[in-house]
């Protein structure tokens, strides 16, 4: 089985696109759609053919271009089961735990409900893959527009179990900002206060932060870290739960 090739690229004011392209069989899909002339122009640069769309959630900057791509490449749109009447375009609709084939490549649905009630993450397990949208970002999560912090916090919690060495694909440039925040919940992190350095610089020159990989995200992304003492100290929540001390990091970096 040949690796999987990816192109990232930038499109609307700060959404990442993506495309995953199987030498093997051809294919091609664009993790969300989030604009179509943006997305096309990426695969024609590639010489590629776009066959599938792989949408994690209905927000507009995510499947704005589904229509305009399907029409101009007749390609088959996949999108999560818990919101597919707002997906336009779906053709296959997937929920938590199903799996399908992507060539010979394994592709793995995680429902990750927080940012969206139904929002969903496919996992590429053998190519040590995740694209995570809108629900994990590098030294970030989604905001909760449409369920609770409890159930944004057991999604996370889906992902964290995945290998420490899976690397992760987000929906959004908002690193810079989220190392930021990152640094009030978690000042005594030295490996967050190198990686910070890091994406101040890589910033400045107009580089991409994406992808992250879990490994990196657990020792240093707050979301994931409401068991950690210093947070907890930090924050005075030291004998309250981690779904709680979860809420109150999310709380704090909406009004950051």
């Amino acid at each position: 089985m040949q690796p999987l090739e990816l192109d990232v690229f930038s499109c609307r004011t700060d959404n990442y696109g993506v495309l995953v392209h199987d030498p093997e069989t051809g294919l091609t899909a664009s993790i969300d759609a989030p604009e179509a002339a943006a997305v096309a122009a990426a695969a024609a640069r590639r010489g590629w053919t776009i066959s599938h769309i792989f949408t994690t959630h209905h927000h507009m900057d995510h499947v704005e271009g589904n229509l305009a791509l399907k029409e101009q490449f007749g390609c088959k749109i996949f999108g999560p089961l818990n919101e597919a009447v707002a997906i336009p375009g779906l053709d296959h609709a997937y929920g938590d735990g199903d799996s399908f084939k992507f060539g010979s490549h394994t592709v793995n649905v995680i429902e990750t409900p927080g940012h969206t009630a139904g929002h969903i993450c496919y996992h590429f397990e053998d190519d040590k893959l995740l694209f995570a949208a809108d629900t994990l970002f590098a030294l970030g999560c989604g905001r909760l527009f449409e369920r609770p912090a409890s159930d944004m916090w057991a999604s996370l919690q889906k992902l964290a179990v995945l290998p420490d060495e899976t690397a992760i694909y987000f929906g959004h440039e908002y690193t810079l900002a989220n190392a930021r925040f990152a640094l009030t919940i978690d000042p005594g992190n030295e490996r967050l206060k190198a990686r910070a350095a890091d994406i101040e610089a890589m910033r400045a020159e107009g580089k991409f932060t994406i992808p992250t990989t879990l490994a990196m995200e657990k020792e240093t992304n707050p979301f994931l870290r409401p068991a950690d003492p210093a947070i907890r100290r930090n924050l005075l929540m030291e004998s309250r739960s981690n779904e709680e001390v979860f809420a109150e990091i999310r709380k704090r970096k909406d009004n950051f």
